[in-house]
């Protein structure tokens, strides 16, 4: 494994600047996952560092060398794509032993059985070996797509999505078996996705992506609690912050320069209350099982907080809401220091 670095990247398509001067380091043996919403730079970065695109400006350095004008074999890298690429007339098998058997490597027969018997073990798909890729199921698919890329040993792995295609479950799962091999190998991998849960239950960091700028680096605790501004907040929670003028609730010790309030789950305090007492109601109820999505106007403002799913709230009660500890924006809607 390596460490990988960007130093100022930028990458244009004519007019359209799609990375802008971005700078990341990764540590070697990390998990770093980019997260931002389409359009924001998250593949061209990792197009960037595989060398199928060549930056306009800045470096890219893998293991401290810097491999601006290298070509994609000479970078030492495997690419997981969000479509499977898999051969659909070799078997599982043959899929993964075929990096193995490129003629830069020259690896023994008896090693290349080895290793493809070990990642197909590592990814759980060891039993279905002698199977036809086409004869698989989708989440058996993709963990062929992710053994064919362990197989190599690269310096660093970069996945573009690769679970996206998937159903829930299937992705839940492929999230902790991804998070367990890296782990295991101490590989260092670069992620890339639009889905916050992805990133919040597998990075060490995350980095935050808006029209082509690394907007903050952090760890997924510190994104969540200190976001440098209202985009970085809005990308992590769910139900998503709620964010409110400053007027709409009581606050107790606002900074002076505070425009806005960013209102999370466990910023809200919810009682019951009489009509009298309460500054808001209870619009409609979300039940999701193990707890509910409460809908709540207040101020003329709605929100959305959490609750127990044994609570007794009912739709048109009047509540109390209180806050505790929300996050401060100014007028540009960037987060205010505590």
């Amino acid at each position: 494994m390596a460490d990988v670095s960007l130093k100022a990247v930028s990458k244009s398509f004519g007019t359209n600047a799609a990375v802008k001067s971005v700078s990341l380091d990764i540590k070697d043996g990390e998990f770093i996952v980019l997260l931002g919403p389409t359009g924001a730079g998250k593949t061209t970065t990792l197009r960037l560092i595989a060398g199928l695109e060549r930056a306009d400006s800045g470096d890219i350095l893998i293991d401290g060398e810097r491999v601006n004008e290298a070509g994609p074999s000479e970078r030492d890298v495997a690419f997981v794509f969000q479509a499977y690429s898999l051969y659909p007339h070799l078997s599982v098998y043959e899929n993964l032993a075929f990096p193995l058997r490129s003629p830069a490597r020259k690896m023994a027969q008896a090693d290349i059985d080895a290793r493809v018997r070990a990642v197909a073990k590592m990814v759980r798909i060891d039993h279905k070996l002698e199977n036809k890729s086409t004869k698989l199921s989708g989440g058996e698919m993709q963990r062929v797509a992710i053994g064919r890329a362990l197989v190599r040993d690269p310096a660093i792995f970069l996945m573009d999505e690769p679970l996206s295609s998937l159903d829930a479950k299937l992705r839940g799962d492929l999230r902790l078996e991804l998070k367990r091999i890296q782990s295991d190998l101490g590989a260092t991998l670069l992620y890339v996705t639009h889905d916050q849960i992805e990133a919040m239950t597998m990075a060490d960091r995350i980095g935050i992506l808006a029209d082509g700028t690394l907007v903050q680096m952090g760890t997924p605790r510190e994104i969540y609690e200190r976001p440098a501004n209202i985009h970085v907040a809005q990308r992590l929670g769910q139900p998503h912050i709620n964010l409110l003028p400053m007027d709409v609730l009581p606050v107790q010790s606002a900074p002076s320069a505070a425009a806005s309030i960013g209102a999370r789950t466990e910023h809200l305090q919810i009682e019951a209350a009489d009509a009298a007492e309460g500054n808001g109601c209870i619009d409609w109820i979300e039940h999701l099982g193990d707890q509910k999505h409460l809908h709540l106007i207040a101020g003329g403002r709605k929100l959305v907080a959490l609750a127990d799913p044994f609570s007794p709230l009912q739709p048109g009660d009047p509540v109390k809401l209180t806050l505790k500890s929300p996050i401060y924006f100014d007028a540009s809607g960037n987060r205010i220091a505590s």
